[in-house]
């Protein structure tokens, strides 16, 4: 039995077109067209240049928040203030991008999503939170050669034992990769301290070996390598060489496996840290 015209479904203007095949055959291709496009740009994003970030940071953000993020004269402290490394990552791409209403922090939405993206993931590079990077050495031949050969301990307090010179080493990776730390070792310039050490030698023959912690017209403390400190008067001081803390010559006088044993074993030392707890801004 034949339905009449007034029981049949009505069909839209738009059913009756996508049933002609020129109009079929056009959607595919603007599905596939616009999957592709898609397609390429998340692979576009999954390769941008990792060094990026650091290289936008250093560019929009270092003039008031410093190099390393520790703040400056214009701007807090982004890498250790515990308000700023408790923000999600998508949290911090909005202040990035959207600026703080009523403070010195301005948008940067203009640079555009990936440089947003790149400053974001930068700074929680600079936070520690770059994931476990697996050990590029071995940690315990690390820890022979950081007490031993390269002499590290001599300065350097690591896991309780060390010198009282250099900083404690202990929590360094909760803020470092494993690339910042052999930068560090390497490079002069990469390193966290300025500081030089010091031999002051009295006019009575007395010679120390240390750092100079405080220092006036009249007089000089000094912290010797036994972590003793030592009060001496400028009338009394004959002369005082300065050299640098650490040597600038491990490049040469270790090999890359010896390196990345002593880079691994400071890595590893994390696990044993306690947790980096400000209260506050810090200035470090």
């Amino acid at each position: 039995m034949r339905r009449s015209a007034s029981t049949q479904p009505k069909q839209s203007r738009l059913e009756i077109l996508i049933r002609k095949p020129i109009l079929r055959l056009a959607i595919l291709v603007f599905v596939c067209v616009t999957t592709l496009l898609y397609s390429q740009e998340k692979k576009n994003a999954s390769n941008a240049d990792p060094s990026l970030g650091k290289q936008v940071f250093a560019s929009a953000c270092a003039g008031c928040h410093g190099l390393d993020g520790k703040g400056g004269e214009h701007a807090p402290n982004i890498v250790t203030n515990p308000e700023v490394q408790r923000l999600s990552e998508k949290e911090l791409t909005e202040i990035i991008s959207g600026g703080v209403p009523g403070t010195g922090m301005p948008s940067f939405g203009s640079l555009g999503p990936e440089s947003v993206k790149g400053i974001a993931d930068y700074v929680e590079e600079l936070q520690g939170k770059v994931g476990h990077t697996p050990l590029p050495g071995d940690p315990r031949r690390g820890e022979t050669i950081f007490f031993g050969k390269a002499e590290c301990s001599n300065c350097h307090m690591a896991g309780g034992r060390g010198g009282f010179i250099g900083p404690d080493l202990t929590p360094y990776a909760q803020t470092h990769s494993a690339e910042q730390i052999r930068a560090a070792i390497l490079n002069p310039a990469e390193r966290d301290t300025s500081e030089s050490a010091v031999t002051v030698v009295t006019t009575a023959g007395e010679r120390y070996d240390g750092i100079i912690r405080n220092e006036d017209n009249f007089s000089l403390e000094l912290q010797s390598t036994d972590g003793a400190f030592h009060l001496l008067s400028k009338a009394n001081v004959k002369s005082i060489e300065q050299r640098p803390i650490m040597p600038s010559n491990y490049g040469s006088t270790l090999s890359q496996t010896e390196l990345n044993d002593v880079v691994s074993y400071i890595m590893s030392l994390e696990s044993a840290a306690p947790k980096l707890d400000w209260h506050g801004e810090d200035d470090e």
